[in-house]
């Protein structure tokens, strides 16, 4: 049953941790400081759930809906192409200090908002979760499954928590402004890319 857990935890990572949508925003709340700890808790729900889901079946209910995929890769597309805009608005603006400071603040409901729509709104996520996930527990019994559902939401709980505190606790450094104009012109790129490829898959 260990060994199930530990490739469920390895396989978890290997998907979670490419940086991604999600990723680079609970890095750069980690780095504000600015409700970071509640937007790797809501990554991590999610994924409990999408991945429970791709364990038990949801992976061929998916699959059967197109429409759903479509629907979501447009509005992703949307919500990164906009997203993207706001932090390369961040960088460009990071000289004005005011108005750097005031895009740099975020409410409670907006990165929960936020953090659902970098989540929810990008297919891969899906792919990843649900599809992938469910594909692969498929090769195990019955009773090895929620071991192996385990093991992939400990590499989700231990990788968001670690980035987002991870970045928390070296924000002294990370949010000097010259850096922190970088890590907003890369979030920014890593949206439109993300958008970019969505785009592709629908031509």
């Amino acid at each position: 049953m260990l060994i199930t857990m530990f490739k469920g935890f390895v396989i978890g990572a290997g998907l979670i941790i490419p940086i991604g949508a999600q990723n680079a925003y609970v890095l750069s709340q980690g780095i504000k400081r600015n409700y970071h700890i509640l937007a790797a808790t809501i990554c991590i729900i999610c994924d409990f759930i999408l991945m429970s889901l791709g364990v038990f079946g949801g992976g061929a209910l998916l699959n059967s809906h197109p429409v759903i995929s479509y629907t979501v890769t447009i509005l992703g597309i949307a919500f990164l192409t906009f997203y993207g805009a706001l932090f390369f608005k961040s960088f460009y603006v990071a000289n004005n200090d005011e108005m750097a400071k005031e895009m740099s603040l975020a409410t409670k409901k907006t990165v929960i908002f936020t953090t659902l729509a970098v989540t929810l709104l990008n297919p891969h996520v899906y792919l990843d979760t649900v599809v992938l996930i469910g594909s692969i527990s498929g090769q195990f019994a019955v009773e090895e499954r929620l071991f192996f559902l385990f093991g992939t939401l400990l590499a989700s709980l231990s990788w968001f928590y670690a980035l987002s505190l991870g970045a928390a606790k070296m924000s002294p450094w990370l949010s000097k402004p010259h850096v922190q104009r970088i890590i907003n012109l890369v979030v920014a790129m890593i949206m439109w890319a993300i958008a970019i490829s969505l785009a592709m898959t629908l031509s």
